[in-house]
């Protein structure tokens, strides 16, 4: 039987501008996400985590926290694009174009919109997508562009794990 590693993420060298990555996993929001997210980060706005409230303004119903929106599509890009991440640089022209509710699920992709090489650390390039986090209907829910640095091949931390039954 052959052993196979499984998905390492890509390198600087294996992105290429104008590729598009559709992120495998979606993710359904549930009130605990929100309410949880919401105080844990001071966030006193109740539209977040007071439904008497939140049935009081136009949604109907609360609204989930536009910084959750944000950590949790950025989080489902991880796998396609910053797997191998030496640090994020920035997030850019963040949208939120519609709102985002306790229930919906949330799908996401990038499309790579440059790459170049560090000038100042050889080990690592720079990439920059733009992620689009859109729920069950194809609704467009938040947009942002992301620069970071990327690994090159052979050129970050090892990831040396052990094996069953070595070591004792």
């Amino acid at each position: 039987m052959a052993r196979r590693e499984g998905w390492r993420g890509r390198f600087y060298e294996d992105f290429e501008v104008g590729d598009v990555y559709e992120h495998p996993l979606g993710r359904t929001v549930t009130t605990t996400d929100n309410i949880w997210f919401t105080l844990l980060t001071q966030n006193s706005a109740p539209i977040h985590f007071d439904h008497h409230y939140a049935s009081q303004t136009e949604f109907g119903r609360p609204l989930v926290d536009s910084t959750f929106t944000l950590a949790l599509v950025t989080g489902q890009s991880v796998t396609d694009v910053s797997q191998n991440v030496f640090a994020n640089l920035g997030w850019d022209e963040v949208r939120l174009p519609a709102p985002l509710f306790e229930g919906d699920t949330v799908y996401s992709r990038s499309e790579v919109l440059s790459k170049r090489e560090s000038r100042s650390r050889p080990e690592v390039g720079i990439v920059e997508v733009r992620t689009e986090g859109y729920k069950q209907d194809g609704t467009v829910v938040i947009s942002f562009r992301r620069t970071l640095m990327v690994y090159k091949r052979g050129r970050g931390p090892e990831r040396v794990r052990p094996r069953p039954g070595e070591g004792r």
